[in-house]
């Protein structure tokens, strides 16, 4: 029986940016009672950006269930939720860190990728999922500071990552990225963060292509509408207001729902599988 929160009519509702688990009306579920490890990334260790709350939460706690180890990147407003997810990784066995910081710059990917190869003795996946939005009505509204803000979150943090880490991921590592439905069919309110998902798209396929011969893997998924503290602290009420029921399926996804295409991709199942797309969406169409 599912006993997940129904998230087919999510009522109006706002935070304040960047947003907190707790507030989120209903709750919901990353995975911690209902999801079921079988090893799969056993002695595994990982970088997860953005993994306090939403799809990076129910990533920590999935890869933790699986066996990995775990650094978790978060923004320092988003302690608190780190420190849950921290502990729910340490309650199953696992060794969890959480390092805070901005990732817009150069010099904070590598700090992050330099510190949690010290921390965790090496590296075995990346996943890209830290995430910047704010949505407007009006192209005049998309200020300067916001849109270099989106791109260097959403973009130059991931490229910058990896680019970092590649030394260390050779010879059977793999990177994550998270992008977005969006990126196939974007919204008006959502312009520079839709541009962002589908340069990460390109990006994905190019560092597929660049990092093959290496050892590498390179693959996306591109999640549909989630419920996570994102949607509350970026958009308006009436916006927030039914989230996710123009899907076929009629709802929002849980981000537990997103976790498994990650652990897929990030473990030796996904060997012959690079350069590739994976929409987690609920039905709405990623071509």
């Amino acid at each position: 029986m599912d006993t997940r929160a129904d998230l087919s009519n999510i009522a109006g509702q706002q935070q304040d940016w960047p947003g907190a688990v707790g507030h989120l009306d209903p709750r919901p579920d990353h995975g911690e009672e209902s999801y079921v490890g079988r090893g799969r990334l056993a002695g595994k260790r990982a970088v997860i950006t953005g993994g306090d709350s939403g799809i990076g939460r129910a990533c920590a706690v999935a890869f933790a269930k699986e066996g990995a180890d775990l650094v978790v990147a978060h923004l320092p407003e988003e302690q608190a939720d780190a420190d849950e997810t921290v502990d729910f990784a340490r309650s199953v066995g696992r060794q969890a860190h959480s390092v805070p910081g901005d990732l817009r710059t150069w010099e904070a990917n590598k700090n992050l990728a330099d510190g949690a190869v010290e921390l965790l003795g090496g590296l075995d996946v990346l996943v890209c999922n830290a995430a910047y939005q704010m949505t407007h009505d009006e192209l005049s509204d998309f200020s300067p500071e916001q849109i270099r803000r989106t791109f260097e979150t959403n973009v130059f943090s991931p490229f910058w990552l990896t680019e970092a880490l590649a030394p260390q991921l050779r010879g059977g590592g793999c990177v994550v990225v998270t992008t977005s439905v969006q990126a196939y069919s974007p919204s008006q309110h959502l312009l520079d963060y839709a541009a962002t998902k589908a340069a990460l798209n390109n990006l994905v396929v190019n560092l597929a292509q660049e990092l093959g011969p290496t050892g590498i893997r390179v693959n996306a998924v591109a999640p549909g509408p989630i419920w996570t503290p994102l949607i509350p602290a970026t958009m308006p009420a009436e916006k927030v207001h039914g989230f996710g029921s123009d899907t076929p399926l009629g709802r929002a996804g849980h981000p537990v729902e997103v976790a498994s295409a990650f652990v897929f991709l990030a473990s030796d199942e996904a060997s012959f599988v690079s350069g590739s797309v994976l929409g987690v969406t609920g039905g709405k169409p990623v071509f």
